[in-house]
């Protein structure tokens, strides 16, 4: 079965489609209201190291390298993507995160590595 999984800006409305809603942030977002943000888990053991978000900065042009890295410390995190996959088990899960850029940040690098991995 395909990982059912989508990504989302914090900021956005929790909806019911979102299923199982996970900050995958290691910092938690400016201005949300932790009883606003519906979530299911705030899992910040799987956000990027402070080291590689410092580096990344979001930075477009050092996004292919980012998630190079990134997909390197997941490699060695399983604690934290066992855990988001066993939230699969019960269904959809929504990646969110807080960052301004919605092409290049770690839900959606993350979302690529989990979907890699089957």
């Amino acid at each position: 079965m395909a990982f059912d999984i989508a990504v989302k800006r914090v900021y956005e409305a929790p909806d019911k489609a979102d299923g199982q809603r996970v900050l995958v942030d290691r910092i938690w977002p400016r201005g949300v209201a932790k009883k606003d943000a519906g979530l299911t888990l705030w899992l910040k053991e799987i956000a990027p190291s402070d080291e590689l978000r410092k580096w990344f900065g979001h930075e477009p042009e050092r996004w292919a390298e980012f998630q190079e890295r990134y997909r390197a410390e997941l490699d060695g995190n399983e604690a934290a993507v066992a855990r988001l996959r066993a939230l699969h088990g019960e269904g959809k899960v929504t990646l969110l995160y807080g960052a301004h850029d919605e092409a290049h940040n770690n839900a959606v690098a993350l979302a690529g590595y989990l979907r890699g991995k089957g």
